[in-house]
C-alpha cells in the first residue's frame, strides 16, 4: 500500500476547513492523505497590515505572506501538495511550482456585514459610514461607488473580523467574502441575519456583476512541485474542470497586468452559450491616482481558450490608457 499523501495547509479555521474538504474529496476517490499544519508569516504577524509585509529589508512580495512557508515545505519534500485559498496565491509562481487542481468553486460575492438593521441598501448611499476591509480592491470599489465613505483596515481570520465588528462601535460595517463565511458555517445565504456570540449581524450580498470579486475568490486550489507525478495524478481525480478554466482565465489576466496583492482589480467570469463560451468582466483601478475612473471591460472567448481573454482585455486596456 502506498504511503498517504501529505497535505500542507495554514492553521486557520478556514484553511483547515478547506484542507478537510480536499482530504474528503481524495478519500472519496480512493486516495489517502494526512494533513500537516504549517504557520506562514501572515499568520505569525496578524498585527501588520498586508501592505507592510512588502516593505523593509525582509519584504515578502505579492501574497507570499500566506504561501511562502508552504512552498518551502514543498521544496524540502515535507509535504506533497499545499491547499490554498486561490486569491491568496501570488500571480507568478516560482520555477517548478504549479497550480494543478481546484475543488468546485464556492459562491463568489462579497458580503457586507453590519449590526445596523437600517444600514443603507445601496453602497452609493453609505456616505459618512465607516467600513473595514483588508482588501485594496474592496476599498477602491467602495470609494468609487461612494466617495464619502470612510474605509479602514482590518486584519485577522474570518471569526476574528466578525468579532471586531461586534466590539468596535466606530465601525458601521465590514466586508468579507461569502465563501469563507459559508464554509465556516457562520453565514447561511438563505438568511439575511445570523447570530454571532449574542449579536444579530445583518448580511447583505453584493452582486458580483456590480461589485466584482477578486480573481480566484471562492476557489480552493492545490499547489505541487511540477516533478511530483504521484500528487499530480491523485489531484487530477478531484479537479473541477469548470472552476479550473475560470481561474486560468482570471490568473492569466492578473499575470498580463503584472498585478500583485496591492493592485486594485476585480474580476468576474461566467459561462454562456451552454458552456461553450467563457465571459470575463474586469475593473482595474489606477494604483497611483485614487480619483481616476477604473478601466472597465467585458470580453468573451471559447471556453477552450481561457487565456485569450487576457490578451483581448489588455488590448482594450491599452486603448483606454491612450
Amino acid at each position: 500500500m502506498s504511503e498517504p499523501l501529505i497535505l500542507g495547509t495554514r492553521g486557520s479555521d478556514l484553511a483547515l476547513a478547506q484542507a478537510n474538504m480536499t482530504r474528503d474529496a481524495l478519500a472519496a476517490a480512493g486516495v489517502e492523505c494526512r494533513i500537516e499544519v504549517i504557520k506562514t508569516i501572515g499568520d505569525k504577524r496578524p498585527d501588520l497590515k498586508l501592505i507592510e509585509f512588502s516593505q523593509g529589508e525582509n519584504a515578502v512580495l505579492d501574497k507570499g505572506i500566506f504561501t511562502k512557508e508552504l512552498e518551502e515545505a514543498l521544496l524540502r519534500g515535507e509535504i506533497d501538495f499545499a491547499v490554498h485559498s486561490l486569491k491568496d496565491v501570488p500571480t507568478e509562481l516560482g520555477d517548478g511550482f504549479e497550480i494543478c487542481a481546484t475543488l468546485p468553486r464556492a459562491a463568489i460575492p462579497d458580503v457586507l456585514l453590519t449590526l445596523d438593521p437600517d444600514f443603507p441598501e445601496k453602497l452609493a448611499d453609505v456616505s459618512g459610514k465607516t467600513v473595514a476591509t483588508s482588501s485594496v480592491r474592496r476599498a477602491r470599489q467602495l470609494k468609487w461607488l461612494c466617495k464619502d465613505v470612510e474605509v479602514v483596515d482590518i486584519r485577522g481570520n474570518v471569526p476574528t473580523r466578525v468579532r471586531k465588528l461586534t466590539e468596535n462601535s466606530d465601525w458601521d460595517a465590514i466586508l468579507l467574502a461569502r465563501a469563507g463565511l459559508e464554509r465556516l458555517g457562520i453565514y447561511d445565504p438563505t438568511q439575511s441575519t445570523f447570530d454571532f456570540e449574542g449579536h444579530t449581524v445583518q448580511a447583505r450580498e453584493l452582486p458580483e456583476e456590480e461589485f466584482l470579486p477578486a480573481a480566484g475568490q471562492g476557489a480552493v486550489a492545490m499547489e505541487i512541485r511540477s516533478e511530483n507525478t504521484r500528487a499530480r495524478e491523485a489531484l487530477a481525480l478531484i479537479n473541477h474542470e469548470a472552476t479550473f478554466q475560470r481561474i486560468v482565465a482570471e490568473r492569466a489576466f492578473l499575470a498580463a497586468l503584472k498585478a500583485g496583492c496591492q493592485t486594485p482589480v476585480g474580476v468576474y467570469t461566467w459561462f454562456e452559450d451552454e458552456g461553450a463560451s467563457l465571459v470575463m468582466s474586469v475593473q482595474v483601478f489606477n494604483e497611483e491616482d485614487p480619483s481616476a475612473d477604473p478601466f472597465v471591460a467585458e470580453v468573451k472567448a471559447p471556453t477552450s481558450q481561457p487565456e485569450s481573454l487576457a490578451a483581448e482585455l489588455m488590448n482594450l486596456k491599452d486603448q483606454f490608457a491612450s
